[in-house]
């Protein structure tokens, strides 16, 4: 005996996303059809025909897309506590120049918070301090303080933050510091971030 079940049917029993679903899913996890089709291995106008319900995909095709969409919705999901660093390096804002210098030397990094009494009162800098030495004798640099060269401090997230937040930030600030009931706990850096790749 035959049994004869429809598309939509077909669909639900082996959960497989209509085109619509497709399309929506791939826009909320911010990819283009171009990059969706260069992660499955197939072409973009393959993915614009799929979406528009113009044909009816093989099975392995939809099936690379949907494995495509799920290891990104995975990293977008990522919690920030899987990459982020801790404890967090920090200097006071009554350090110099000096003690700054040597401290972002010492551990390989071009940036630091400034932080007294566990809240964060801005950021210091390679940059800031290179700068520093075209407006201020060389020999007076090392005893400046922090806090007379630093900027504003760097955003911060919750410990509950997912990396798709932390993306955000990362557009306007090359560090996100992460909060747990008003406390640095972590640090992430783009070469942290990156590292997803």
């Amino acid at each position: 005996m035959n049994v004869y079940i429809s598309k939509e049917q077909f669909n639900i029993m082996f959960n497989l996303p209509t085109p619509d679903e497709l399309k929506k899913h791939r826009k909320m996890l911010g990819l283009t059809q171009a990059e969706l089709a260069r992660k499955a291995g197939v072409s973009q106008p393959l993915i614009a025909r799929i979406e528009a319900g113009d044909i009816d995909p093989r099975l392995s095709t939809i099936s690379k897309i949907v494995d495509v969409l799920k290891r990104k919705e995975v990293v977008v999901n990522l919690p920030v506590e899987e990459i982020m660093k801790s404890p967090v390096l920090f200097i006071s804002p009554e350090s110099t120049l000096k003690e700054a210098s040597k401290l972002m030397e010492k551990h390989g990094i071009s940036q630091l918070p400034v932080v007294s009494e566990g809240r964060q009162l801005g950021s210091i800098s390679e940059e800031l301090v290179v700068n520093e030495i075209s407006f201020t004798k060389p020999e007076k640099i090392a005893e400046k303080k922090v806090k007379d060269v630093m900027k504003g401090g760097f955003p911060t997230v919750g410990k509950d933050a997912n990396i798709s937040m932390v993306s955000k930030l990362m557009e306007s600030s090359s560090v996100v510091l992460v909060m747990e009931m008003g406390k640095i706990v972590g640090i992430i850096s783009r070469a942290d971030f990156m590292k997803l790749m």
